[in-house]
């Protein structure tokens, strides 16, 4: 409060001279297992985070969206485009336009005639912990809030990859914005990305959840990770298959006919459906030691065989698995950098996250952040 009692204007109206009007969020979220399954119709298990990406907007009358991110935008600065002009530039803003471009394509932009927009983040962008999918998602939930828009929960996260796949030009699965869509904290989603059926899986109270970010950021819309998906695209084409989901465990011994490395792409999707399956039995049991090997066998299939982690990355699993308060540990997310997810004892995360990032920082050089459990986040 000022002198006077008048509140200050809040940041939204000193950026833009007005007050927002819409405010909604969505979480960031960490894949338990089910790693590069997704977008071979596969199986997941993805949970929320505490760490949320917030979205501000008031409507304009201008034809233009102009947006202003706490994190990405130079103090004071804002960026916007014109309506009906989104094109792939390459930039953060490309996700906005993915938004705005998307509900036009679809039929639900004729309320929408201009935005002014403040982006919030807690989720660190790189991390493999979804901070597009969060941004899209807390977008869209703004937009259906201010617009009125009649999309449930899974029709919003459909349009949000179709924008982040066809406007921005990352060949995700479906994953991410499903758990930022329907994730609450407590439970894992149990997710079967071909028929979207969903079972939520409680979190036993007997374990906890340790994330921590690398330091070492990645990206999905280049690079390797379209090499993975072309990779399985290929290898079911050779198998016969539409998706490498209609495989299991008996098709094992055919892969050896596969030229390399298209046989241990396989593998790795097989048998990490298989640790999907078994990690969802080894929570409803609040098995931890079962499910913490499992941990280990999903980071060791990850790095051998699908090739996506990186020493950072193995140097920062082995600290985990070494500390006596650890289960188990692997990389989560699509992998190149990014964060890893170990199983803790109840009450023993915290101390154990702490230890390890410290080791971690003096080994590998690089700045780690403890995500999860973090006690700065209400």
């Amino acid at each position: 409060m000022s002198a006077h009692g008048a509140r200050p204007p809040s940041v939204f109206a000193q950026i833009f001279g007005e007050p927002a009007t819409t405010l909604a969020s969505a979480p960031g979220r960490v894949n338990l297992i089910g790693e590069h399954t997704d977008y071979n119709d596969g199986l997941v298990l993805p949970t929320a985070i505490p760490q949320r990406t917030t979205v501000e907007l008031c409507q304009a009358s201008d034809g233009r969206v102009t947006v202003y991110s706490d994190e990405l935008s130079q103090s004071g600065t804002t960026a916007s485009y014109v309506l009906g002009d989104e094109a792939r530039t390459g930039d953060w803003l490309d996700y906005v336009r993915g938004v705005t471009w998307v509900l036009r394509q679809q039929g639900y932009g004729s309320g929408l005639s201009g935005l002014k927009l403040r982006i919030s983040s807690q989720v660190p962008v790189g991390s493999g912990l979804s901070s597009s999918a969060a941004l899209l998602v807390s977008l869209l939930r703004a937009l259906r809030i201010a617009l009125a828009l009649p999309l449930t929960d899974v029709e919003l996260a459909r349009l949000a990859r179709k924008a982040e796949v066809e406007l921005v030009g990352a060949p995700v699965g479906i994953m991410d914005q499903l758990a930022c869509s329907l994730c609450g904290p407590g439970a894992a989603l149990f997710l079967d990305t071909r028929s979207l059926a969903m079972q939520t899986v409680p979190l036993p109270a007997s374990l906890e959840l340790v994330v921590i970010h690398s330091g070492v950021v990645h990206s999905h819309a280049v690079g390797d990770y379209r090499t993975r998906r072309g990779e399985c695209e290929q290898a079911a084409a050779l198998l016969g298959v539409r998706s490498l989901r209609e495989l299991d465990g008996s098709a094992l011994p055919q892969l050896s006919s596969l030229p390399e490395p298209l046989g241990r792409r396989v593998r790795h999707v097989v048998t990490e459906n298989a640790r999907v399956e078994e990690s969802v039995t080894a929570l409803g049991a609040a098995d931890g030691p079962r499910l913490g090997a499992l941990f280990q066998q999903s980071h060791a299939s990850m790095r051998d065989d699908y090739q996506v982690s990186v020493p950072a990355i193995d140097l920062l699993v082995s600290l985990g698995d070494a500390d006596p308060d650890i289960l188990g540990a692997r990389l989560t997310g699509g992998g190149f950098g990014g964060s890893v997810v170990m199983l803790a004892r109840a009450g023993c995360g915290l101390a154990a996250a702490r230890r390890i990032a410290s080791r971690y920082e003096a080994q590998s050089g690089h700045r780690p952040t403890v995500l999860v459990p973090d006690s700065s986040i209400p």
